[in-house]
């Protein structure tokens, strides 16, 4: 990345965190999340300054809704894109079981996946896909197993496209072997901002392992 460069970071509540509407700009628009650590921690390196950074986030999201405003991340014209998105396809069909089409299946999670990776992928310098995760230690817990297939999914989506990959799960659970996972999150899924904290750094070395910084 360099100067001038713009980073659209995209996804669910995780994401979004409270951002600004329509479109969240620094330096008081980015929210309360990861977003808002990952550009705080770019704007305090002379090097990466002057990356813009924009929050597209919007909680409730599944993939399906990010897949009908798909078009607004690439209206914005972004030289890179971070895409968070999944827990809400899986949450669904636990917390609405009576509104199934609320929900989004595997299948329809890879197509909806892959349809915005090739629609992406070619017009920007790099697109880096971030796992859903679920935090709970108990690995046999229904929402867990379940947010780990389709974190499999998009795994398999990434290498299939030659994309980039970032493994939010895995670096929560290495994270809860020293760290309470209620310190993390308080539901299992909205990390507090320690939790927060802990994914931007992961964001940016991710990014910088596979040199985009």
């Amino acid at each position: 990345m360099q100067r001038g460069d713009r980073l659209v970071m995209v996804g669910d509540s995780i994401t979004d965190a409270g951002r600004e509407r329509p479109v969240g700009r620094a330096p008081h628009g980015l929210g309360c999340g990861y977003v808002g650590l990952v550009h705080a921690m770019l704007a305090s390196e002379r090097a990466w300054s002057g990356i813009e950074v924009i929050n597209l986030g919007v909680s409730g999201d599944t993939s399906r809704d990010v897949r009908q405003r798909w078009h607004e991340v690439l209206d914005l014209g972004p030289t890179w894109i971070t895409l968070m998105i999944g827990v809400n396809d899986v949450w669904r069909q636990f917390d609405r079981p009576d509104a199934p089409e609320s929900a989004v299946t595997l299948d329809q999670y890879r197509a909806f996946l892959e349809e915005m990776v090739i629609s992406a992928k070619d017009s920007v310098k790099g697109l880096c896909l971030l796992t859903p995760f679920y935090l709970d230690l108990d690995r046999s817990h229904p929402m867990r197993k379940m947010v780990d297939t389709y974190r499999e999914a998009m795994t398999g989506i990434a290498y299939a496209h030659g994309v980039l990959h970032c493994d939010t799960q895995m670096m929560f659970d290495r994270s809860m072997d020293e760290i309470p996972p209620e310190t993390l999150s308080s539901d299992g899924v909205h990390p507090t901002l320690l939790g927060h904290y802990l994914l931007a750094k992961h964001v940016l070395t991710t990014m910088q392992d596979a040199d985009w910084l």
